[in-house]
């Protein structure tokens, strides 16, 4: 197979890698999202309040926030191989914790310790960037993405008629357990069928762990201010749980949280500086050069992407139950059946997105995703019990493709930027993505859905005058190999 064409018919090479690749990534975002088509039958079940609800939605989405940046430097460090395997078979734990919990804390706590699969993604980014070159990284990075994250659309058709077959009150916690088995199993098949690069390639790692490499002072004080939102978010989900919002947690343990996340974003600012003072202390070449605003903006684009998909993808079920329950008569797995159409089109609209991006540019890619999912957003704020149900739902697809696309827009880009760091670049971007989930879940915590839809798209219009500012990856970016020479990797 040249480099010049991907036949996805293939099973040997590179596209091998992709299949299991993003076959992982699709078992991580089902157990990750194993909830959200069965949570009207574990309201009842468990005897939940609507607060108690929305609490493990918010929970479900914040613990990855911190998992992609670790997982990101992890990835750098030992490869997509080990790192994806592990966090598989380490993720089924607290998918059996949920699948059996007996009181609302323990949903809790499980749900909590959930989020850290939904660091999986990073993973992958950087395996497609190792296996793939740059005139197919993106459409490679798109299907990746895209058919991994049509893990959550298989878990909302197939989750409540495997729970039926299991029968009674308690057949969602077989259904939840079962992708727990699934990612246990697949752990061991990933670890034995893939390796981290094709044979002869060099696997380029950080020179140290714990922060990334900036090539100027202006960029880590530019790092510093973007490290702010995700630990700024950590502590808005803490208030959220605390006596001030649902009172998960008493007023002390909030307290030491609060604490906790001020020192650990204490020391994540030492480890910045530790990292970066040395060698920014002469001038970097400008061979070795990267502009950490290509980074920034890559996160703002991400955080009303996927952060949006991630928040929306939650409460969909629920909105379309509880706006047409009455009108049109819809039960609660019709519900989840319908609301699965935004996440279904994760198929064509991901790959869609880094294929467009790959021949038309990146940055009038996303500037486009952008204005259509703006547009998107607005309309499904519109969306009432009046509504016919197939007008809904082609709505909600239509503004999921441009969701969707832009997603797939966003990370063509990433592995361009610096290829020893792309585990990294991709856990802050992602992580952001989840800064963006756990903002608008909290928004909808205090709104309607129509002002939840409007409050994205206002975010989004803010994100789509910084893509103006994105420069479009031309030339080469140049890495080091272990015996010094310079080795010059096309990205255009």
């Amino acid at each position: 197979m040249s480099d010049s064409r991907l036949n996805l018919f293939s099973f040997t090479g590179k596209t091998k890698i992709l299949h299991l690749t993003w076959l992982a990534f699709f078992i991580s975002f089902m157990v990750w999202f194993n909830h959200a088509p069965l949570l009207i039958v574990i309201k009842e079940t468990m005897e939940l309040t609507s607060e108690q609800i929305k609490t493990l939605l918010i929970l479900n989405v914040a613990l990855t926030i911190p998992a992609r940046i670790i997982i990101g430097m992890l990835v750098d460090r030992f490869g997509p191989k080990r790192t994806f395997a592990t966090l598989l078979s380490i993720g089924s734990i607290p998918c059996f914790m949920f699948a059996f919990a007996d009181t609302f804390e323990q949903l809790a706590l499980s749900r909590f310790l959930l989020g850290f699969v939904g660091a999986g993604f990073v993973i992958g980014i950087r395996m497609m960037g190792e296996w793939f070159p740059a005139k197919q990284v993106g459409v490679a990075e798109g299907i990746y993405g895209g058919w991994g994250n049509f893990g959550s659309a298989a878990a909302a058709m197939s989750l409540p008629t495997i729970a039926l077959l299991f029968g009674g009150d308690e057949g969602w916690r077989y259904a939840v357990a079962l992708t727990g088995v699934i990612a246990l199993v697949y752990a061991v098949i990933y670890f034995f069928s893939v390796s981290d690069t094709p044979k002869g390639s060099t696997y380029f790692k950080p020179k140290r762990m714990g922060a990334m490499e900036v090539t100027s002072k202006g960029d880590l004080y530019f790092y510093i201010l973007m490290s702010i939102p995700m630990y700024a978010t950590l502590a808005l989900l803490t208030w959220k749980l605390s006596p001030s919002g649902v009172s998960l947690l008493e007023a002390n343990t909030a307290t030491i949280i609060y604490f906790g996340i001020t020192a650990l974003f204490a020391y994540n600012i030492y480890k910045i500086f530790h990292i970066n003072n040395e060698h920014l202390k002469e001038e970097i070449p400008k061979i070795h050069r990267y502009k950490f605003k290509q980074v920034a903006i890559l996160d703002l684009a991400y955080m009303v992407t996927f952060g949006s998909e991630l928040a929306v993808v939650s409460m969909l079920p629920l909105f379309f139950y509880e706006t047409f329950h009455e009108s049109h008569g819809i039960t609660a797995i019709m519900a989840g059946m319908l609301a699965a159409g935004f996440a279904f089109m994760n198929l064509i609209a991901r790959p869609g997105g880094g294929l467009i991006s790959d021949k038309y540019g990146r940055k009038k890619s996303l500037t486009i995703f952008l204005i259509g999912l703006v547009i998107g957003y607005y309309i499904m704020s519109q969306i009432e019990s009046s509504w016919s149900l197939f007008l809904a739902v082609a709505v909600t697809m239509l503004c999921s493709f441009f969701v969707q696309a832009g997603e797939g827009a966003v990370f063509a880009m990433v592995p361009l930027i610096k290829r020893r760091m792309t585990g990294q670049i991709a856990g802050m971007v992602g992580a952001y993505g989840n800064v963006g989930a756990v903002l608008f879940l909290t928004v909808l915590s205090f709104v309607s859905p129509q002002i939840f839809f409007l409050t994205i798209a206002g975010s989004a219009l803010f994100v789509l005058v910084a893509i103006q500012f994105i420069e479009e990856p031309k030339g080469h970016m140049a890495e080091v190999l272990p015996d010094g020479t310079v080795e010059m990797i096309e990205v255009d």
